[in-house]
């Protein structure tokens, strides 16, 4: 049997493509890499500072540290909370929708409309929407007796952040869950018919385990989608009421931009990307031995 020739000349292709990124990606980490190594006095004053940045913003005792340690809280429960909820309820929505017929066309378009509306605009329609005036969720709770203010209460900032982000990317989770369900061959499913399985049954032994390369994929996305989130905090209550919803990117802007203290900021931003780096590297490891276990 003779080796077939390796042919490379697919990479002519995507080699345009990478230069593209790397050069687009590379010059901006050398300018932030620049900065967080020196201090500026004045317009184009610059002195070197070494890792100073670094040590204060990763010393709590600090007043750089304990900002961005509050932060880097705030940000990585939010995280949390979104996955918590979105991740289960995309599934539960995709296990509804159908899997043949004329209603999937239309199912699957209504699903994916939220996620067509770009960030500020989503964060303009609920700045409307959780008014206690004119907007329909904040007048309605109000008029139910509960007390709702996003510009005032961390409870109710916190929650319609939340919200928001839940109604925004879950029918990515949808879309993601419902791809692989229907991935997943009819003989699975007549043989748990024959075998009398309970639809609990179904779903443990046969769909969850065909969905985790998927969730994979859903938890990677939305982990740093959540861990990034700006724009619509920021829209709907400026990162208030105080710091509540001040999360790493709106601190992070707040420090480049609102105070000009580029040193810090680039030292923030540094190890805002190494944190995001690292979490989908050790989820991705995790879930990939787990994924060869199960199999082996």
């Amino acid at each position: 049997m003779t080796d077939k020739p390796w042919n490379n000349r697919a990479w002519f292709f995507v080699l345009p493509v990478l230069i593209f990124v790397l050069f687009s990606s590379i010059v901006p980490m050398m300018t932030v890499v620049n900065y967080s190594v020196q201090d500026s006095m004045g317009v184009n004053n610059f002195f070197w500072n070494g890792d100073s940045w670094f040590r204060d913003l990763l010393d709590p005792s600090t007043e750089m540290g304990a900002r961005f340690a509050g932060a880097l809280v705030r940000t990585f429960v939010f995280s949390f909370v979104a996955l918590a909820i979105e991740i289960p309820l995309g599934i539960g929505i995709a296990l509804c929708l159908p899997r043949r017929g004329w209603a999937i066309g239309p199912s699957l378009v209504v699903i994916a409309l939220p996620m067509l509306i770009p960030w500020n605009v989503v964060g303009t329609i609920w700045q409307i929407f959780a008014r206690q005036d004119i907007g329909l969720f904040g007048a309605a709770l109000t008029g139910l007796g509960l007390h709702y203010n996003v510009t005032q209460d961390p409870t109710s900032a916190w929650i319609t952040i939340v919200i928001i982000d839940v109604w925004h990317w879950t029918p990515l989770v949808i879309l993601l869950s419902y791809a692989g369900l229907r991935a997943i061959p009819d003989a699975y499913y007549q043989a748990a018919r024959i075998d009398a399985a309970s639809r609990w049954a179904v779903f443990r032994n046969i769909e969850l385990p065909r969905l985790r390369k998927v969730l994979v994929i859903a938890v990677l996305l939305r982990f740093m989608q959540t861990f990034m989130i700006y724009t619509e905090p920021v829209v709907v209550t400026g990162g208030g009421p105080g710091n509540a919803t001040t999360f790493l990117s709106i601190d992070l802007v707040k420090i480049a931009i609102g105070q000009v203290d580029l040193g810090n900021a680039a030292a923030m931003s540094l190890v805002y990307y190494l944190i995001i780096l690292t979490g989908c590297y050790v989820f991705y490891t995790v879930m990939t031995q787990l994924d060869r276990r199960r199999d082996s």
